[in-house]
């Protein structure tokens, strides 16, 4: 009866339960490692030479009391015979004794040592280190376990986003033969995967190198095995609200990226290469980065717990009384969402988690559907370049002509540039004045409205400035990822608990309770982790097959002009990110289009500038456009379908895909040859 009144299911406890605790463990070993560094130094300044204490002391096996003159005649015994051997020098019984003498006054202070040690281990003292070195235990299990974890983790979200059939497509599964065609695909894009996972593991046992983390190899293949029996259930057995009838064209439309790109990466290595274990070795490249992916799922619940919390709407909510007209309004979202953007770490998260808030503001103040869709399909495509984003600390990590200082000091520019662009191109095509509130009015009642938002404030201030003075951790690029989870878990408990509503002046009725929340989060985080993250490895599959084709190594090394350069790689960026995730693309082009661009005299830095924004340029671009089907899934079906009917010119009908193509695409021009034209860069 409870778990049907709080409207949990078997399938919950299945998936949501354990990726919570997945990620709870996540939290606790990265927060481990700097809590584990502050008891070592509370240790030592409350108990002097508590490095000593910390384990136990082993009592010394030499002898106190030793006969002195027994052990010389030992020795002497010992020297005779070797005299006689080797007609060495008699034995100097006097130097021995002093040398048995020395050795049995260091083994009287090794026992004086020992005893006085283990008199200072205190009740204290033993509840301290059992703390300590719990924790530190604790933090490097999680380390030693990050590829095991990151398995357990991807293959639990996928398999329940698969019973969901909520895995990234460019269209849902409505439709009968959808679900045949969706379902048969899957079945069969799964089962290749399953064969190169076997393959690759009998390969690796079958050599004679040590294998490192046997678990994962059975990990991946009863995960893919798990996703067959689900395909074949389904393709047996539709879901009960499906329609009857559908066509084709729109039925392979329903089949997921990430299957398309097995079949396709499977084709290759089968057909061509004739190497059944190139798909999982490629895959397995996801686990070399587990800790990089593990930030990855906590970013996306950081992004569903976020909007569970009222934040985003109060943000706008402060906005209101400037009764700013749709296109201004869109440009604010626009720069608003660039926050959450930098810290979660890619542009694709903030628009799962607040892509509805930011629509239904702007249709509230009456802009275009296509105008509400680009803006949300864009929100986060001009913040990736801004600290801390974690794409940028994989380049820096990959690539060592670039450190993050470097990149994020040009990534501002780079951002001031596309805003400014967003703005110029909304306000070429408006349909009406650009109107803002007056001044004095507006500023005062924003200004009042300001003051819901010091609650939050408050929390987070105070828990940034705890890891400060108690953890010496600081909220950048490197941190973020385990200390943003707690600001935000704290923000929705503060809200629940206090039933606190702040765009009311009236407690809120508690509709949901605190437990629900959080469940509720963790449940969508877990289908969105679950397909991005088998979109991701699916991408380093691809990746494998262009980099094995040597496609990209067929082309000349020197180009002879740094224009002809620059064009060449901005048709490349482009394509790699309409088919690729931002954290693969940034793997494959390290090895090969940066590799171009150092060789033909573009500044590492002018290029990963060019390269972020070819990437933003093709996640918003046909065929893929991985952005607008995210939004899509964020504002809903229905919404896009009204948009599409919408607009008298050709403009306004597609806005929805030019405005952000044309903001972006304008934005990657500017990148790609000001800095040439003015010297902006200079050599590292």
């Amino acid at each position: 009866m409870l778990d049907k009144y709080l409207q949990r299911s078997w399938q919950e406890w299945a998936s949501t339960l354990p990726v919570f605790l997945l990620l709870i463990t996540i939290i606790f070993a990265g927060n481990g490692e700097k809590i584990h560094a502050q008891l070592l130094k509370a240790g030592e300044s409350i108990w002097h030479d508590y490095f000593t204490l910390r384990g136990d002391i082993p009592i010394p096996d030499c002898n106190v009391n030793p006969d002195i003159e027994l052990e010389l005649n030992k020795l002497a015994g010992k020297t005779d015979k070797l005299d006689e051997l080797f007609a060495d020098k008699p034995f100097d019984r006097e130097a021995a004794r002093v040398s048995l003498e020395g050795a049995r006054q260091l083994c009287v202070k090794k026992h004086q040592m020992a005893e006085q040690n283990r008199a200072r281990i205190t009740p204290a003292v033993i509840v301290f280190r059992s703390l300590e070195t719990s924790v530190a235990a604790i933090s490097i299990f999680a380390f030693e376990k990050s590829r095991f974890i990151l398995a357990l983790m991807v293959f639990i979200c996928a398999i329940t986003c698969a019973v969901s059939q909520r895995h990234i497509a460019f269209r849902p599964v409505t439709t009968l033969l959808d679900n045949r065609i969706s379902c048969a695909a899957q079945l069969l894009g799964n089962l290749i995967l399953v064969i190169s996972a076997w393959v690759y593991r009998t390969s690796v046992y079958q050599s004679s190198a040590i294998v490192d983390h046997p678990e994962i190899y059975p990990t991946v293949i009863f995960g893919f095995l798990a996703l067959c029996g689900i395909n074949l259930y389904q393709l047996a057995k539709p879901r009960q609200n499906i329609k009857p009838g559908g066509k084709l064209i729109n039925a392979f439309a329903a089949i997921p990226l990430y299957i398309m790109m097995a079949i396709a990466a499977g084709s290759y290595f089968f057909l061509f290469e004739g190497n059944a274990a190139g798909l999982a070795i490629f895959f397995s490249l996801l686990f070399d980065q587990a800790n990089l992916f593990l930030n990855i799922g906590l970013y996306i619940w950081v992004g569903m717990l976020l909007a569970q919390t009222c934040l985003g709407e109060l943000v706008f909510y402060i906005l209101r009384p400037w009764h700013m007209s749709p296109e201004l309004l869109a440009f604010a979202a626009i720069v608003i969402m660039a926050v959450p953007t930098a810290y979660t770490g890619a542009s694709g998260i903030i628009i799962i988690a607040l892509g509805a808030t930011v629509y239904k503001e702007l249709c509230r103040v009456g802009a275009r559907r296509q105008l509400a869709l680009a803006t949300t399909a864009m929100t986060g495509s001009v913040a990736v370049v801004l600290r801390p984003c974690l794409l940028v600390v994989m380049i820096s990590a990959l690539n060592k002509e670039v450190v993050t200082d470097q990149l994020f000091s040009w990534g501002l520019k780079t951002f001031m540039t596309s805003i400014l662009v967003f703005f110029l191109v909304v306000l070429i095509s408006k349909r009406e004045k650009i109107l803002i509130a007056p001044l004095p009015g507006a500023f005062m009642s924003s200004l009042k409205m300001l003051g819901k938002l010091l609650p939050y404030a408050s929390i987070t201030l105070s828990i940034v400035l705890g890891y400060i003075y108690l953890l010496n951790a600081y909220l950048d690029e490197f941190s973020a990822p385990v200390i943003l989870p707690v600001i935000i878990l704290s923000l929705v408990i503060y809200e629940k608990l206090f039933a606190y509503n702040p765009l009311s002046d009236r407690r809120a009725q508690k509709i949901h309770n605190l437990e629900y929340e959080i469940r509720y989060a963790t449940s969508e985080a877990t289908i969105h982790i679950g397909a991005l993250l088998m979109l991701m490895a699916l991408s380093f599959v691809l990746g494998g097959v262009i980099e094995r084709s040597e496609l990209l190594n067929a082309l000349p090394e020197y180009f002879g002009s740094v224009w002809t350069t620059l064009g060449f790689l901005i048709v490349v960026l482009v394509g790699i990110g309409a088919l690729m995730d931002p954290y693969g693309a940034v793997v494959l082009v390290s090895g090969t289009a940066a590799q171009i661009a150092y060789k033909n005299g573009i500044n590492p830095i002018h290029f990963w500038m060019m390269a972020l924004v070819a990437f933003e340029v093709g996640y918003l671009s046909p065929p893929v456009a991985l952005n607008q089907l995210l939004a899509r899934q964020a504002v809903g079906e229905k919404e896009v379908a009204k948009g599409t009917l919408e607009g008298d010119s050709f403009w306004y009908r597609h806005e929805k895909t030019l405005l952000p193509l044309v903001t972006m695409g304008t934005t990657l021009i500017l990148v790609a040859i000001v800095p040439i034209l003015v010297g902006l860069y200079f050599p590292l």
